[in-house]
């Protein structure tokens, strides 16, 4: 796994139309049901990977915009180093033009592993498991992840995601972070 970055995120319950009893919230890299802080991108302070090198950004983009950041949880990403096309796992790198140097928490606690599609190749897209209802049907942990890499990596090479969204498709360890 490699370190990816940071996001500041609105976490919701869990919907009504995602029939898993056993999700309680959305803990999804994606935006579509955990938001993120703002649209972040227009500001290009993110890095090549499309998230953020540390908290400290997140926090100077937020004060530079007046972009309230409470009531936002703090996650820290890291990702698979290969993506998988359908068919193949493939390798990724960041965009090359954006500067790439991710400070690792000093102290983070895994909530599990989501996967995500890529079709733009640039910032996360849809969560399978929470925008395409997969939960309803593929064993999740209470925030709507799986519960281990190798669940995640199964599902993937088994097609579970094959048909939600169109891929690529990257697996990602989810961790909360504590504001510093």
């Amino acid at each position: 796994m490699i370190p990816v970055g940071y996001m500041a995120k609105r976490v919701r319950t869990k919907p009504d139309w995602l029939h898993a009893p056993h999700v309680i919230d959305i803990y999804s890299v994606s935006k579509c049901q955990c938001e993120d802080f703002a649209d972040y991108i227009p500001y290009w302070k993110h890095n090549g990977y499309w998230f953020f090198d540390s908290p400290e950004i997140i926090k100077y983009v937020a004060k530079e915009n007046s972009i309230q950041l409470e009531g936002t949880s703090l996650f820290y990403y890291e990702a698979y180093e290969r993506e998988f096309d359908g068919e193949s796992w493939h390798p990724f790198s960041p965009e090359a033009s954006f500067p790439t140097n991710v400070v690792p928490p000093s102290q983070k606690r895994l909530e599990g592993f989501d996967v995500v599609n890529f079709t733009a190749g640039t910032s996360p897209e849809c969560s399978g498991l929470s925008c395409s209802s997969l939960a309803s049907d593929l064993h999740t942990n209470a925030h709507c992840l799986f519960s281990s890499f190798e669940e995640a990596e199964t599902n993937v090479n088994n097609g579970a995601f094959n048909e939600s969204e169109p891929g690529p498709y990257r697996i990602f360890s989810v961790y909360s972070v504590d504001w510093p």
